[in-house]
């Protein structure tokens, strides 16, 4: 009997991390300040973009509605925080320009990795504070540690394990851009590259995700059973250099906590 090759995934998928926000900023002024705390007086779900943010994602969202009509993406799942959403918001604004079915969802799945009682605090915040905190997290590993109160890599991959099914249940065939975190990117590529442990913690070793870079996969229907989705750029940043706008890789606000 023959069994008909069914297409699960969707025909395409970009991850971007959104633009430099004032987050960053005032993380970078905390550190070179050698200050316990970074200032800032808002929730991290409602840190805005900085100037240079709304540029990169301008020079993004160009990029985007350049591509064939074939290419451009038709879903766009984003994460609920403001950063991301100002990010998504700005590529869709130049994607309607060419794009007339584009749809928006918002996902709290796919949210900043959430750091406990270190949110805001730099190095020397948490040395200060916490002591103990840095000697657990070298003893159990960055990927399994999670700071009180908040998460580890795993608890974020458990949760994007969930956006993946919705992806394949709602979005076959489909072009899907997702706009989220740095650790959001990282913990995508260990789901869809089928990385493990060692790998995923050796590609953050690397370096930071670039703001606005992006990362996507595009479905192969020649490989494995019903197709699969195969890598094709990787932290991404053309767009931004052609549009002159410049390439940041910041970490995220707690560096200790999780990046």
């Amino acid at each position: 009997m023959t069994i008909e090759r069914r297409q699960k995934w969707p025909q395409r998928i970009w991850i971007v991390r959104h633009g430099k926000s004032a987050g960053n900023v005032a993380r970078d002024q905390a550190e070179l300040a050698g200050l316990p705390m970074i200032d800032i007086d808002t929730r991290d779900v409602d840190v805005p973009l900085s100037e240079l943010g709304e540029q990169q994602s301008l020079a993004l969202g160009k990029w985007f509605s350049a591509l064939s009509e074939e290419e451009r993406p038709s879903v766009v799942l984003v994460s609920p925080y403001l950063r991301a959403r100002a990010t998504a918001q700005t590529i869709m604004d130049q994607l309607r320009a060419t794009t007339a079915d584009l749809t928006l969802v918002v996902d709290e799945r796919l949210r900043e990795k959430e750091f406990g009682i270190l949110d805001r605090l730099t190095r020397v915040g948490i040395e200060r504070k916490y002591p103990d905190i840095g000697e657990q997290r070298s003893h159990i590993g960055k990927f399994y540690f999670r700071p009180p109160g908040g998460e580890s890599w795993c608890d974020v991959i458990l949760r994007l394990r969930s956006v993946l099914d919705t992806i394949v249940r709602e979005y076959c065939g489909e072009n899907v851009l997702i706009v989220g975190h740095q650790v959001i990117v990282n913990c995508f590529r260990y789901l869809l590259d089928r990385l493990n442990e060692q790998q995923i913690l050796d590609l953050d070793t690397t370096g930071d995700i670039p703001n606005c870079s992006v990362n996507s996969w595009e479905f192969n229907p020649a490989l494995g059973k019903h197709g699969k989705l195969t890598p094709r750029l990787v932290n991404f940043v053309v767009p931004l250099q052609e549009q002159g706008a410049p390439v940041t890789a910041e970490p995220a606000v707690n560096l200790q906590a999780g990046r």
